[in-house]
């Protein structure tokens, strides 16, 4: 899909968050009213880079049942974990990468979501009870301050911004030619440190760094708004997507909530977190957002399945009834 046909797209819902896109899983995303879907780190051959053979195909499939791909979220870790910790190796995974990119570009898959995060996402439970005792996910840094080191040793904040730098003085260029659009998420969760690693993407001041140092229309975020909520207990997300969104720096929207802030917070049902999320919606279309938002995580309810088909349709649900009340389009 070409960047003009994006853009001419409204502001749309969205679904992902599984791998392996099988009919049953496909034909459910079409029934709940979904066009766009994204694949989080897709069950591809390859244990250095994704193919054009295996992303063509992936393409074709969602063809088949009237739906677009937008994007492939997260490559796996040891794709690039050499690159994000400055080891030995890192040459040969960047050049693995480019070629990820480029084979995304030339099998029309659009966005390439990333992170940065080499200890990867952390949760102290996956079993707190919400709302009627459905089941979600928490943190609490108490528990995990002692953690062993990731990488056998800490890192320092200077020495991850110089690995990032690397790879995005080198990876971005790739991009721009394939016409695919890199989107950073968060760190998750956005604290200072994890296991002795820094986590360089916790806060609005190092998000602007890296979108400013690294402006192109081919990088920008994959604005989760669950993990902005977690870094100030709400504070400062319609700022963050004042600023982003009005400078055309968000690609697409994991839109989930939390309650509670960086240190200690559990995921919930949207629309009972910390943010008012008709103004989160609201503000997305004031500043001409028109891509497309996924429910993310969501809780786990009674009967559900492990991907929480449940959980998933009803957010849809509250999203699009938010959207059709406000007029939000």
């Amino acid at each position: 899909m070409d960047a003009a046909n994006l853009a001419a797209l409204p502001m749309r819902i969205g679904l992902g968050q599984f791998s392996d896109p099988s009919d049953e899983q496909l034909r459910f995303v079409k029934q709940c009213g979904v066009d766009d879907f994204l694949l989080n780190t897709p069950e591809l051959p390859g244990d250095q880079r994704w193919e054009f053979q295996d992303l063509i195909q992936l393409r074709q499939r969602a063809d088949e049942f009237g739906l677009r791909l937008m994007s492939l979220e997260n490559t796996p870790v040891s794709f690039y974990d050499k690159i994000m910790l400055g080891l030995p190796g890192r040459d040969e995974q960047l050049e693995h990468m480019c070629q990820t990119v480029r084979n995304m570009g030339r099998a029309g898959i659009p966005i390439l979501g990333y992170h940065f995060m080499p200890a990867g996402v952390w949760r102290t439970s996956r079993s707190t009870p919400v709302r009627g005792g459905a089941q979600a996910t928490s943190f609490k840094m108490d528990l995990v301050r002692d953690a062993p080191l990731h990488a056998g040793r800490e890192y320092s904040e200077a020495e991850m911004w110089d690995n990032y730098d690397w790879y995005l003085e080198r990876v971005l260029p790739v991009a721009e030619e394939s016409n695919v659009r890199l989107a950073l998420h968060p760190d998750d969760p956005p604290v200072e440190s994890l296991a002795g690693i820094p986590r360089l993407f916790r806060n609005f001041d190092n998000f602007r760094r890296a979108m400013e140092r690294f402006d192109s229309p081919c990088h920008g975020l994959d604005f989760c708004h669950g993990c902005w909520s977690e870094m100030r207990a709400g504070a400062g997300v319609l700022e963050a997507l004042e600023h982003f969104g009005r400078a055309g720096k968000i690609h697409y929207v994991h839109l989930r909530d939390v309650v509670g802030g960086v240190e200690d917070f559990t995921e919930c049902w949207i629309g009972e977190g910390n943010s008012n999320i008709p103004a989160v919606l609201q503000t997305l279309r004031e500043v001409g957002f028109r891509g497309f938002m996924i429910p993310d995580h969501v809780p786990h309810m009674e009967g559900d399945t492990p991907w929480c088909h449940r959980g998933r349709a009803y957010t849809v649900g509250y999203i699009r009834g938010l959207m059709a009340s406000s007029r939000v389009d």
